[in-house]
Order: C-alpha cells, then structure tokens, then sequence
C-alpha cells in the first residue's frame, strides 16, 4: 500500500497490521530502556536496592523486546529508531524529572534527530527486511 506526498510514493508501513506489532514490541523496547536509564541515576551506581531492581528488570525487558523486532527488521534501522527515540524521551525525563536544563543546540539536536528517524521510516527500502 503506498500513498502520494507530493509526488513520492510512500509505502505505509505503519499501517500494515504483520509489521504493526514490531512496532508495537520497538515502543515497549524503548520505553523500557528510558524507565531503566532513568532509575539507573537513582541507583547511586547499584547501591540502592529497588532502583537497581528496576535498572536490570528494565534493560531486560528493553533486549528482549528488542531480540524481536530484529526477525524482521534489520539492525541498523531498528538501533537507528531505537538509539534516537531513547535519546529524545530519556533528555525529555532528565529535563522533567532531575530538572536538567536544555539550551537551544540541544533542542535543535534533539528535533534532527527526530527528524531523521521520521526521514528513515518513511523514505528507506531497508526498513524491513
């Protein structure tokens, strides 16, 4: 299924219900990470019990989740979206949560880099396998 955008035919992966439910374990891949990178400031380098709990009980949902999603699309697009919107909500709960400051490079940093997962999910051939 594709769709026209201003001359360029876009293939609608999103839409497509096989290749939703990869989507649906990437996001649960993602989150996890960021709640496991978050409680690992909490941990006090794994001092602390229950935020270490969370630390590896979250990373391994994260690469588990992760192992699924890489049957079928390929490591480089899944690290590129992964790595990328980790970074952005893991800034965004710094920012939220531990008060951490944002300048205006880093905002600009951080929308490139959405951009540029966006650019790779909707223009690539090498997202899927």
């Amino acid at each position: 299924m594709g769709i026209s955008l201003f001359g360029v035919s876009i293939h609608v992966r999103l839409l497509e219900a096989v290749n939703m439910q990869h989507y649906i374990y990437l996001s649960i891949a993602i989150v996890s990470e960021v709640i496991a990178t978050s409680a690992l400031k909490e941990s006090e380098g794994f001092t602390r019990l229950w935020p270490s709990m969370v630390v590896m009980v979250g990373y391994a949902i994260a690469f588990y989740f992760l192992s699924l999603v890489l049957k079928t699309i390929s490591v480089g697009v899944v690290y590129a979206i992964w790595s990328g919107a980790g970074i952005v909500l893991i800034t965004l709960v710094a920012w939220v949560l531990f008060g951490q400051s944002l300048d205006v490079p880093a905002i600009i940093g951080l929308l490139l880099i959405i951009v540029g997962v966006v650019v790779l999910n909707l223009f690539s051939k090498t997202v899927t396998h």
